[in-house]
């Protein structure tokens, strides 16, 4: 099964020092869930992947508002779990907040990822406003939700797990 696990720059760093995502408990991550296929309405795998992938990227913006030493830039590993190993839990199906989200047991190797996904630099400006604006977003306010949306508008682009070191040297 292929999670999307969000991080912050910072976050990619510890795992690139440590090996692994998830030392520290559960690992939370974005998968292709029964309440994303009913939300996405599409049976096309790869654009629910792709959805997927966007819900981790907003989870990371949410990363980002509770580290505000964090680069402002959206960082998501995506790696093949076994099955099994990535589970949902059904009373929180129904949250928009927590639509496709899993819990991974037990640690990721970060060697075994398939990519890692980050925002371009010129990406900054659009994240750093959707972070200040998640709280107003959250509590209903249009033009809030506008400013969170802005930067999906920026794709996040794609790594291979070996420009890792390069990735975390280059934002220090």
């Amino acid at each position: 099964m292929r999670v999307y696990v969000p991080l912050t720059l910072p976050g990619l760093a510890e795992a690139h020092k440590t090996g692994e995502l998830g030392s520290s408990g559960p690992l939370v991550a974005y998968a292709v869930t029964p309440g994303l296929r009913e939300w996405y309405v599409s049976d096309d795998i790869e654009e629910l992947e792709y959805a997927a992938l966007g819900r981790a990227a907003l989870a990371s913006l949410r990363l980002l508002a509770s580290d505000p030493a964090a680069p402002r830039r959206r960082a998501v590993v995506a790696v093949d779990v076994p099955d099994g190993a990535a589970t949902s839990d059904p009373d929180r199906a129904l949250d928009p907040v927590a639509l496709g989200e899993v819990r991974v047991t037990g640690p990721v190797r970060l060697a075994e990822a398939a990519a890692v996904h980050i925002d371009a630099d010129d990406a900054e400006a659009d994240v750093t406003a959707a972070v200040e604006a998640l709280p107003a977003a959250d509590a209903g306010d249009d033009d809030a939700r506008f400013v969170v949306d802005g930067a999906e508008d920026h794709e996040l682009l794609w790594f291979a797990v070996q420009e890792i070191a390069g990735l975390v040297e280059s934002d220090r």
